[in-house]
């Protein structure tokens, strides 16, 4: 079964990976909550798009949306896809890429056929009849094949790549076509011992599809990685020496092409073809060679550009590394910091309940015990608010009251505001049933009261309003939850969103706000901000009210 995904690489989703499968059948992509994959994004239409793998590829249909899908840049009804490809629809650029490249996984696989032929014992030096230094990689080749493979090895290079297995595999099937080598292998510098380790290997398919021994010259890559030159050599023609049991004849090579692998500062590996199956001059009836002074100037600039993207591909893996380091470090730093300060107060409601009970004070003991409670409270939604930041879901949505939801998180949220002193209110709205996740859209709006109760815990009269609506003319659920605080600047709107951006200090883990935005997104909704310094802050959450089957149901020609 061939599978692949989906990289949201631009747009409101951005980071956002979907997987699809051969098996799937029909996967619609829009902004509907009802489709397989939702695209939080207001310029695409509700089911804008499908992608059906017909059993030989996956292709991607244009279900007659408003704004056009785009492949690659052109508009499409229909297209195939390939690995790598760019789709564009509404402003979300997203990546296609098979998750298993079969090509690419074999030349991987098929490393441990390489071995090395240790040919430097004998007194006499390979046979090398052509060989070029690496800074004459620029010598562009001029035949048309070698400027076909460099554009076609360029086209590949910018084309995104689940490993770097991948790439490297890629640009050594083309590079043998194009050479019409018989069998080729990259190897890479191990960056600790500094010995070359077969990364890639590749056979023609005139080979047979039994897979062959592939022996690599010990002298060949040794010379090419002391002198940084690129050679050809046929030592299998014209040197004697191997003629023993040993040789390199006797694994069947003819000839070998060894290039440099060349990054700004360092030399990162070779690439190493060579060819098994003799030709025959047709005038003498003598062996002659296949591989000539072009192959060996094209393989030297193929080998130039992969040593580039190499070292990219390394600077890029040792970036995104350090990145999650620092993430995984900011996460636990938090995280520990939040659980031990409520671990300090199940400490202290525990001290009270024992002092209680030892001194047999009942009203020390049930003190403590609503420390402990509340405090249980608080690691309890903790763990919930990460569960459900951690992953995507798809909310169960049920026909409900969203009213029934908003006077279960005021009664929640009571003791908490009555322990600040804050003051709540409900304004319940007439409102229609509405089919949501009631658990989600309950986390939602618990974060966010809960946040407004906080905000205004330090001042006088504080007050936090929830209010219920429903606009009939565009079919949507509307909570709003105001409070009377201080406000957030207009420039700050955007940061409260982000993960572990918390105003609260000790008090807030900056994981509930994000949590909330989430929950509604998934219901295809919003969450506004509204007020400013001095004006309070006002949330209005809004999202669909219709059910989603009822919308997937309701023409798709429309494309909205």
């Amino acid at each position: 079964m061939a599978d692949g995904t989906l990289l949201v690489v631009n747009g409101p989703g951005r980071g956002v990976r979907f997987e699809v499968s051969s098996g799937s059948g029909e996967i619609v992509m829009g902004r509907s909550i009802g489709t397989r994959i939702r695209i939080d994004d207001t310029e695409v239409s509700r089911q804008h798009a499908v992608i059906v793998h017909d059993g030989r590829a996956f292709r991607l249909r244009d279900l007659k949306s408003a704004n056009g899908t785009f492949l690659n840049g052109d508009r499409i009804s229909e297209a195939a896809l390939r690995n790598g490809d760019s789709i564009r629809i509404g402003t979300t650029a997203l990546r296609f890429q098979l998750s298993s490249s079969h090509g690419a996984r074999d030349a991987s696989q098929q490393t441990q056929l390489v071995t090395f032929v240790d040919d430097s014992a004998s007194n006499q030096h390979s046979a090398i009849v052509q060989q070029v230094e690496a800074r004459q990689a620029a010598e562009w080749p001029e035949q048309k094949a070698g400027l076909d493979l460099l554009y076609q090895v360029a086209e590949e290079l910018v084309r995104p790549f689940d490993s770097q297995e991948a790439l490297l595999g890629q640009i050594l099937e083309l590079t043998l076509k194009t050479v019409k080598a018989d069998r080729g292998c990259i190897l890479l510098r191990d960056p600790i011992g500094r010995e070359l380790i077969p990364v890639v290997y590749q056979q023609q398919a005139e080979l047979g599809a039994e897979p062959q021994q592939m022996a690599i010259s010990r002298s060949i890559t040794g010379h090419v990685l002391r002198h940084g030159n690129a050679v050809r050599t046929s030592d299998a023609l014209h040197d004697a020496r191997f003629g023993a049991a040993n040789s390199i004849l006797s694994s069947g090579i003819r000839e070998a092409i060894c290039a440099p692998l060349r990054g700004r500062e360092d030399l990162l590996g070779v690439i190493y073809l060579d060819t098994t199956i003799p030709v025959v001059d047709q005038a003498s009836g003598s062996l002659s060679g296949r591989l000539v002074d072009e192959h060996l100037k094209v393989v030297l600039a193929v080998a130039r550009q992969t040593a580039l993207a190499v070292e990219t591909r390394q600077f890029q893996d040792a970036l995104l590394k350090a990145e999650r380091f620092a993430a995984m470090g900011q996460t636990v730093a938090v995280l520990s910091h939040h659980i031990k300060n409520i671990l300090q107060g199940v400490g202290g409601g525990g001290y009270l309940i024992r002092k209680g009970v030892k001194d047999g004070n009942a009203e020390m003991a049930e003190q403590g015990l609503g420390i402990v409670e509340r405090n249980h409270g608080r690691i309890s939604d903790l763990v919930m608010d990460m569960l459900s930041f951690s992953k995507e879901r798809v909310p169960d949505l049920q026909a409900g009251d969203v009213n029934e939801v908003c006077r279960d998180v005021m009664q929640l949220a009571e003791t908490r505001a009555t322990e600040n002193g804050v003051s709540l209110e409900l304004r319940e709205g007439s409102l229609p049933t509405a089919h949501f996740d009631s658990e989600g859209i309950h986390r939602a709006l618990l974060n966010i009261v809960l946040n407004g109760i906080d905000a205004v815990a330090e001042h006088e009269d504080g007050c936090v309003i929830v209010q219920t609506e429903y606009d009939s003319g565009n079919d949507v659920m509307l909570v709003a939850v105001t409070d009377n605080g201080p406000g957030i600047p207009d420039e700050q709107h955007a940061a409260v969103f982000q993960v572990f951006e918390s105003s609260k200090g000790e008090r807030g883990t900056g994981i509930g706000l994000p949590v909330s935005r989430k929950i509604i997104r998934e219901h295809g909704g919003r969450i506004r901000i509204e007020g400013g310094p001095g004006q309070g802050t006002r949330f209005v959450l809004s999202w669909p009210r219709g059910n989603p089957e009822e919308r997937l149901d309701s023409g798709t020609s429309a494309g909205q």
